[in-house]
């Protein structure tokens, strides 16, 4: 017989509530690493191919202002891609520190895969970006303009494979598991599963339109200011309209990526619809309070059999309920809430970029109140992919890799004080580096004139007009102007 013990009962208890603890603070952390790292590659991603565009359109109309438009913007891309790099590394520590089960068990799959990120995209963009930043007076025009392609190609390349492990977690293929870890038996099922190339292009088109939408916002913030040279122009008149040809493209793609998520992560689009039972013909919720506790929504307002029509193409198709996911599926709140607020700036990206594409193409004016509203949304792409990437991350819970590994067999065993004290360092250094980083993006901007005028063989410094004629008459030169 065992002795009864009270001591025994709390020593366990208190082992068990510090476990419950340091992994609530290990996924914290790493949410609020990830929050903070993504808000980088997301615009660089897109920005680096601007870029390229811009320079094509120098090359192509030996225009002066598309110059400035790059000269201006390429110390923006390196800024975003230095803070992107150490955020980025900070968080591959984590793998180590706070999360030791997951290379553990699934380290040869995701081991590779961070290698390759490494070899074939961040050694090209570190080897051609000193020529992209600092050659353009030292190396040929013709050379400089590849070192600039290459980066892309380089940064297009790092979020590739990134995208492929993380779409690999969310719907795992081409493995078979011996001994408990994970090893590969089809690299091209582990590059090319199911959810990836949704993932991809659904990615790199966020990161597109964040990218217009900051172009946007910094070029219509330098207007109010006064700043009336036609590179600040040819700026907003680019952005907006990618923005506007974009957004469509982004609905479509998403609703691919929706489809195959009902498909492959059913417990996933329950959260984010509010489904509770499986039902025929359920409604699109515009809003709801999800309560876990008695498993229903509250203060529904919903449009009938729409949700259905989406994800089945049927009015009366079937939607798998949380119900039948009990003990797997994630906390819904989070998941539900997200969604909405991803679709309602998407919704307000569309609006905006549609009104200035018609102000641009058709009354050659922008408003002073709609470029007062564009600088409002300058950060609007990262709000939508944060919350995105909240849809994406938190309704895979509870598993790390879907079916495979849960988040609290991967966590660490660090006290978690130790952890609560990592944490809240990194929370103030990200917060202050974060605020710090948006200041600078204005502070460059008030200070644009002054910092390219160190080039003045460039013609379009001339061309700048006065600040105190109206902005409304300065806005006609379009994009394709020569």
């Amino acid at each position: 017989m065992f002795a009864f013990s009270p001591l025994a009962f709390i020593n366990l208890a208190f082992i068990d509530l510090a476990t419950e603890t340091g992994l609530m603070l290990s996924r914290i952390q790493f949410a609020a690493n990830i929050s903070f790292h993504i808000l980088f590659p997301t615009i660089n991603i897109a920005l680096c191919w601007i870029l390229v565009f811009f320079k094509w359109r120098y090359n192509r109309t030996q225009d002066d202002a598309w110059l400035r438009v790059y000269r201006f913007w390429v110390r923006i891309f390196a800024l975003t891609f230095a803070i992107g790099v150490v955020s980025g590394i900070t968080m591959s520590f984590q793998f180590g520190t706070n999360w030791p089960g997951y290379m553990e068990k699934v380290g040869n799959i995701a081991g590779p895969l961070l290698g390759y990120e490494v070899m074939t995209a961040f050694f090209l963009e570190a080897s051609f970006l000193s020529i992209m930043l600092f050659g353009m007076d030292r190396v040929s025009n013709r050379v400089h303009t590849i070192a600039t392609l290459l980066v892309a190609v380089g940064t297009s390349l790092s979020a590739f494979w990134i995208l492929v492990l993380n779409s690999w977690m969310q719907t795992p293929a081409g493995f078979e598991m011996i001994d408990g870890v994970a090893h590969v038996t089809s690299w091209s099922e582990v590059v090319f599963n199911p959810s990836m190339p949704y993932r991809l292009a659904h990615m790199l088109l966020a990161s597109a339109l964040t990218a217009a939408f900051l172009i946007a916002g910094i070029s219509a913030y330098r207007l109010i200011k006064g700043d009336q040279k036609s590179s600040v122009k040819y700026a907003l008149n680019f952005a907006v309209l990618l923005a506007a040809i974009l957004m469509p493209l982004q609905a479509f793609v998403g609703d691919l990526h929706g489809l195959n998520t009902f498909e492959h992560q059913p417990a996933k689009v329950a959260a984010m619809e509010g489904v509770w039972q499986t039902e025929r013909g359920a409604p699109l919720l515009l809003f709801a309070v999800p309560d876990e506790t008695e498993r229903t929504n509250h203060f529904e307002v919903a449009i009938p059999n729409l949700a259905s029509l989406i994800l089945t193409h049927e009015i009366d198709g079937e939607i798998r309920g949380l119900d039948e996911f009990k003990g797997e599926h994630a906390p819904v709140a989070p998941v539900f809430y997200s969604f909405r607020l991803m679709i309602g700036i998407g919704l307000l990206m569309l609006a905006l970029a549609w009104l200035a594409s018609y102000q641009f193409v058709y009354k050659k004016r922008y408003p002073t109140w709609l470029l007062k509203t564009t600088v409002a949304m300058t950060f609007s792409g990262w709000i939508a992919t944060l919350a995105g990437w909240y849809v994406t991350e938190i309704g895979r819970q509870p598993y790390l890799v879907s079916g495979v590994l849960t988040t609290e067999e991967a966590a660490t065993g660090i006290a978690p004080e130790n952890i609560a004290l990592s944490l809240t360092l990194y929370l103030l250094v990200y917060g202050f580096l974060l605020i710090a980083y948006i200041k600078t993006l204005f502070v460059m901007a008030d200070r644009a004139v002054k910092l390219e005028a160190t080039n003045p063989k460039l013609a379009d410094m001339q061309q700048a007009d006065s600040p105190s004629e109206d902005l409304n008459e300065k806005l006609s030169t379009p994009v394709s102007a020569q």
